[in-house]
């Protein structure tokens, strides 16, 4: 295993929540965490941005309420995402509430900060940063983040195309801290089949979407539960970065989701509190063909640690 900074030794499970745009809010990280994984959510959720702080006040009294009455299984710790592309106009606004709560851990994602790193070394924190090749991956942990998320083909959002086993074994052959995997992983067999190709954590996003405590409609999940990887499309039109969408949501949308258009990667906005021009187009990973059925994040958790542990049984012996 790898040298683990503080926030990131001894997790229940080896399991990272992604964040997730729109989707994540304090009630599934709070329940994430409760269950034992980390909880995640990207800061640009809150909105208007004077929200997050009071978002932060109830995921973290919550889950100190919760530790105070449970000292022998508390709660893992929660992380929030943060979008360092430029046109985030938020970004310093959002960091500096985060520091006033000591975020255990912040996911960066589309640009790697020396200065961000610092920040959260700062207070303490951990930094994570998504990557999709080794390049990028040696930028980032040039920079100072503490970790790497290695986002490989078939994961939701903005996904990668590199194998899972090529990726891993390329980072793994110069950097020995911790890494989380993303990448179709929603069975508790993948987690232990990410450990086993040298990864530290399972990233897993997609299979959360459909639980009762996430911020997605009814369809939304509905179309989790009948769809599977035939149903994934990869393009770069709705955000100027590529990424995995269910094909359900762009045909609902008037088009027709093996016909899209090219977008122009400088169009790329993820600015604070602007509109979406593509807020029903639904994110989704591959992976998602293991989901059967809509429950309560614990219960998803509790599914996902049973099958960890039966796939460990099983090679074994």
């Amino acid at each position: 295993m790898s040298r683990l900074p503080g926030a990131l030794n001894h997790l229940p499970l080896p399991i990272i929540g992604s964040p997730l745009f729109i989707i994540s809010n304090p009630k599934l990280v709070i329940e994430q965490c409760k269950a034992g994984v980390v909880g995640s959510m990207p800061a640009l959720n809150a909105r208007p941005a004077a929200q997050l702080e009071d978002w932060l006040a109830e995921i973290t009294e919550t889950l100190a309420a919760y530790n105070l009455a449970n000292p022998d299984n508390p709660a893992a710790p929660f992380a929030i995402n943060q979008i360092v592309h430029k046109s985030n106009d938020r970004l310093e606004h959002d960091l500096e509430v985060c520091a006033r709560f000591k975020v255990p851990i912040i996911i960066t994602s589309l640009g790697a900060r020396e200065d961000l790193n610092q920040a959260v070394h700062g207070w303490g924190g951990v930094t994570l940063h998504d990557i999709i090749n080794n390049k990028h991956a040696h930028k980032a942990i040039e920079k100072g983040a503490d970790g790497l998320v290695a986002v490989a083909c078939g994961a939701g959002g903005h996904a990668g195309v590199k194998s899972p086993f090529a990726l891993i074994q390329e980072i793994r052959q110069w950097f020995d801290g911790p890494v989380a995997l993303s990448g179709s992983i929603s069975t508790g067999g993948a987690v232990l089949a990410a450990q086993a190709m040298g990864a530290d954590f399972a990233y897993i996003g997609s299979a959360f979407i459909a639980t009762e405590e996430a911020r997605a409609s009814d369809a939304y999940k509905q179309a989790i539960v009948e769809s599977n990887s035939d149903d994934i499309v990869y393009s770069n039109l709705f955000t100027g970065v590529h990424g995995n969408y269910l094909a359900p949501s762009i045909r609902a949308a008037g088009m027709d989701p093996d016909k899209l258009p090219e977008s122009d990667p400088s169009k790329m906005n993820f600015g604070g509190d602007k509109s979406k021009a593509w807020k029903d187009i639904w994110g989704c990973g591959q992976g998602i063909g293991s989901v059967s059925k809509v429950q309560p994040t614990a219960a998803f958790v509790a599914q996902l640690r049973r099958e960890y542990e039966e796939a460990r049984a099983r090679l074994l012996g």
